[in-house]
C-alpha cells in the first residue's frame, strides 16, 4: 500500500532547490509515515494530519535550534577536523609504511638486545646493575656493618671509663669482635670485611693496652685482679697456656701479670726520689771523708756520724717493698694456682751455696734430663730472686751510711719482717743477711774485729726477730700470757 501511495505522491515531493533531499520509497522513515497515512481517514487527513504535521515541523525545529546552540563548538572544530582530514590521511597513510619498513630493523635490534643483556651471557653492565641492586636491597646490612667498629670502640671506651668493674662492655667488645671475626673468615675475599676486621683488631689492642694498664694499677685487689686476667685471657688467648705445650699452667700470662706487677713496684719505690737523693749525699759524704781517713790518720773529727735521711728513705723503701711484694706473690698464687712451689724454693736457696748452706739435692732423674728440652719455667720461678736482689743491691748501697746500732738493727729486723711475710709464701730470704753483713765489711775493708762485729750484729738480730716471732706465735695461738706478766711483762691478753 505504502508504495502505490508513494507513486501518488511523488509528483508532489519534487524540490528543485535540493533533488538529493527527495525521500526514496525504500527509506524507513517514509515508508512508515506512508503506511500510517493509509491508515487515517480522509477527515483525519483534511483536519488533523495538517495540525500535526505543523507541531511535529515546529518541534524539530525547536530541537535542531537547540542542539546547534549547545553543541556550537563541537560542530565547528569537527568541521575543522573534517576540512583537515584531507591532509591528515595521506601523511598517516606514508607514516604507516613507514612503521611498516622499519618494523624488521626494530625486531632485529630487540633480538641483539636480548641477546647482549641476557640473563645466560656475561656482562660487565649488567654485573655492574646487579651489584648495585644488590647493595640497595641490603644497605640495612651494610650500614649495621659498617657501624660494627663504632660500636666496639664505645663499649671499650665504656669500659675504660667506668674501671675494672665493668664486665658488661667488655662482654659486649668480645660478642661484637667475635661477630666479626666470624664475618671474616665466611667472607675473606672482601674488601669491606677485611677493613672494618682491621678496625676491629686495633680496638682489641686498645681493649688489651687497657686491661694491662689495669693490672699496672697500684691499688688493685685480688678480686679485680682475678677479672682482668680472666678478661685477658679471652680477648688475647694466644698468651694462654692452653694454646702453648712448652708453658707451665700461667701461660704467658703469668709472666705479664709478674710484669706490670713489678713496674707498679718500681713506680711506687720511685717516688721515693726526694729520699733516696738526700741519701746519696749522704752516701758521697760518708765516701769522701771515709777516703781522708784512709789516706791521713783517723781521726775523729773526720769520723761519719751521719746516717738519719739513709736511714729514714731505707725504713719506707722496705716498708713498700714488702707491702708490695708479699702482695705479688699472694696475689699470683691466687690467680695462678697450678703453679708449682717446688721451683721456687729452688730459684731463692741457691745464692745460700755460696755461704757453704746445704742446697736442694738434685736426683739422678732430674740432673739426667738438664740437657734436654724441658718446658719453660714457672714465671714465680725467678721473680723473688729478682725482687731479693732487688732489695739487697738497696740495702748493700745504702746500709753502710747508717752506723747507729740501734738504728742498724731496726732496719735489719724490718728486713726480716720482709723475709718473714715472703717466707709465707716460699720464699724467705733472711739467710742471705749475713751474705749482706760480710759484703759491706768486706767492701768498707775492715779489719776482722769489724767483720766479727758485723757478724756478730746478724746474729743478734736474728736472735732476737726469733725471740719476738715466738712470742707472737704464743699470743697468737691463745696461750696465757699471766705467767710472762707475773715477771714483768707488759703484754696481758685474756683468753
Amino acid at each position: 500500500m505504502a508504495d502505490p501511495l508513494y507513486e501518488l505522491l511523488a509528483p508532489y515531493l519534487d524540490n528543485p532547490a535540493s533533488p538529493e533531499t527527495i525521500p526514496t520509497s525504500s527509506d524507513p522513515i517514509t515508508s512508515k509515515y506512508l503506511t500510517r497515512l493509509s491508515t487515517l481517514s480522509l477527515s483525519s487527513l483534511t483536519s488533523q494530519e495538517p495540525q500535526s504535521l505543523s507541531q511535529s515541523s515546529h518541534s524539530t525545529l525547536l530541537s535542531i535550534q537547540s542542539l546547534a546552540s549547545r553543541s556550537n563548538a563541537a560542530v565547528i572544530a569537527s568541521s575543522d577536523h573534517l576540512s583537515q582530514l584531507q591532509e591528515t590521511l595521506p601523511l598517516l597513510i606514508s607514516e604507516a609504511n613507514t612503521l611498516q619498513h622499519d618494523i624488521p630493523k626494530l625486531d632485529e635490534g630487540a633480538t641483539a638486545f636480548s641477546t647482549i643483556y641476557s640473563r645466560s651471557a656475561e656482562n660487565e653492565v649488567l654485573d655492574r646493575r646487579k651489584k648495585a641492586l644488590l647493595m640497595e636491597r641490603n644497605a640495612d646490612r651494610l650500614s649495621d656493618i659498617l657501624d660494627l667498629p663504632t660500636l666496639l670502640s664505645s663499649a671499650i671506651a665504656s669500659s675504660a671509663a667506668q674501671g675494672a668493674s665493668s664486665t658488661t662492655n667488655h662482654a659486649t667488645a668480645l660478642e661484637l669482635h667475635s661477630h666479626i671475626k666470624r664475618l671474616h673468615l665466611l667472607y675473606s675475599n672482601s674488601p669491606l670485611i677485611s677493613s672494618i676486621y682491621a678496625q676491629t683488631e686495633s680496638a682489641m689492642q686498645d681493649l688489651t693496652s687497657y686491661l694491662i694498664s689495669s693490672l699496672r694499677a697500684s691499688n688493685i685487689k685480688l678480686a679485680a685482679g682475678m677479672r682482668t686476667v680472666g678478661w685477658l685471657r679471652r680477648v688475647v688467648p694466644e698468651l694462654d697456656a692452653s694454646n702453648n705445650s712448652t708453658l707451665n699452667g700461667e701461660g704467658l700470662l703469668g709472666y705479664l701479670f709478674l710484669v706490670c706487677r713489678l713496674s707498679t713496684l718500681v713506680t711506687t719505690l720511685s717516688a721515693l726520689e726526694p729520699l733516696r737523693r738526700l741519701a746519696d749525699q749522704e752516701t758521697e759524704t760518708r765516701l769522701r771523708k771515709t777516703s781522708i781517713s784512709a789516706t791521713n790518720s783517723i781521726s775523729s773529727g773526720s769520723a761519719w756520724h751521719g746516717g738519719q735521711q739513709t736511714e729514714r728513705y731505707l725504713k719506707k723503701y722496705i716498708e713498700i717493698y714488702r707491702e708490695q711484694s708479699f702482695a705479688i706473690v699472694s696475689m699470683y698464687k691466687s690467680i695462678f694456682p697450678s703453679t708449682p712451689d717446688s721451683s721456687m724454693t729452688e730459684v731463692v736457696q741457691l745464692p745460700f751455696q755460696s755461704l757453704g748452706l746445704k742446697s736442694v739435692a738434685v736426683s739422678p732423674k732430674q740432673a739426667s734430663r738438664k740437657g734436654e728440652m724441658e718446658a719453660v719455667p714457672s714465671a714465680l720461678s725467678t721473680f723473688p730472686f729478682y725482687l731479693t736482689n732487688l732489695l739487697f743491691d738497696t740495702l748493700t748501697q745504702y746500709l753502710p751510711n747508717v752506723l747507729d746500732r740501734t738504728s742498724r738493727e731496726s732496719l735489719l729486723t724490718q728486713v726480716l719482717y720482709c723475709a718473714g711475710s715472703l717466707g709465707r709464701l716460699g720464699g724467705d730470704f733472711s739467710l742471705m743477711l749475713a751474705k749482706l753483713s760480710s759484703r759491706e765489711a768486706s767492701e768498707a775493708d775492715t779489719s776482722d774485729e769489724d767483720e766479727d762485729s758485723a757478724d756478730n750484729e746478724w746474729v743478734e738480730v736474728m736472735k732476737k726477730h726469733r725471740e719476738l716471732a715466738g712470742r707472737l706465735e704464743a699470743l697468737a695461738s691463745g696461750v696465757g700470757t699471766s705467767k710472762g706478766a707475773d715477771k714483768g711483762g707488759s703484754l696481758r691478753i685474756k683468753p
